[in-house]
C-alpha cells in the first residue's frame, strides 16, 4: 500500500468509528473495573453477583452465556464467591446434573450497599453526553451491533 492509499484508508469512517468505539470502551471498562475493585471484587465476581442479584438463582451451566465466561472460569469465581459467603450452591431437586448458584444474604446486602455507589460512578463515566445524545448512541450502537451479528457465522 503506497502513502496516498494509507491517507485514505486513514479517513475511511469504518476504520475510525472501530478505533473511536474500541478506545472508548477499553476506557470506560478499565475506569468500571477500578471502582469494582474498591469493593474487593474483581469485574467477574461483580457481574456474576450483579446478574444472581437481578435475575435470581441460575444454573452454572447457563452463566457462563450471560456473562461470557467459560466453564472452568465459572468454577473458579464460583469457588471465589462461595468461599467469601456471598453465594451458594444449590443441587436441583430434580435433575442431579443442575446445580444452581445463589447470592446470599450477605452478597445482597454487600451488593445493596456498592451498587447504587457503583451506579453514580458509571454515570459519572458517562457525564460527557446528555441523555438525548446517550439515548442516540444507545440506538446506534445497537443497530451496528445487529447488523455485525451476521459476519459471526462466516
Amino acid at each position: 500500500m503506497n502513502e496516498a492509499e494509507y491517507q485514505k484508508r486513514k479517513q475511511d469512517p469504518s476504520l475510525k468509528l472501530f478505533v473511536v468505539l474500541s478506545k472508548a470502551s477499553r476506557t470506560l471498562n478499565d475506569l468500571a473495573q477500578m471502582d469494582m475493585t474498591r469493593y474487593g471484587l474483581n469485574p467477574t465476581e461483580f457481574a456474576l453477583l450483579e446478574l444472581l442479584y437481578h435475575r435470581g438463582k441460575q444454573p452454572l451451566q447457563k452463566i457462563g452465556e450471560r456473562i461470557l465466561l467459560t466453564s472452568g472460569s465459572i468454577t473458579y469465581v464460583v469457588n471465589n464467591l462461595e468461599k467469601k459467603g456471598l453465594l451458594s450452591r444449590i443441587p436441583s431437586p430434580q435433575d442431579r446434573r443442575v446445580t444452581y448458584a445463589e447470592i446470599t444474604d450477605q452478597g445482597r446486602d454487600l451488593l445493596n450497599e456498592i451498587f447504587p455507589k457503583h451506579w453514580e460512578e458509571l454515570e459519572r463515566f458517562m457525564d460527557g453526553l446528555t441523555d438525548e445524545e446517550k439515548s442516540q448512541a444507545i440506538d446506534l450502537v445497537k443497530k451496528l451491533g445487529r447488523s455485525a451479528e451476521q459476519y459471526k457465522h462466516i
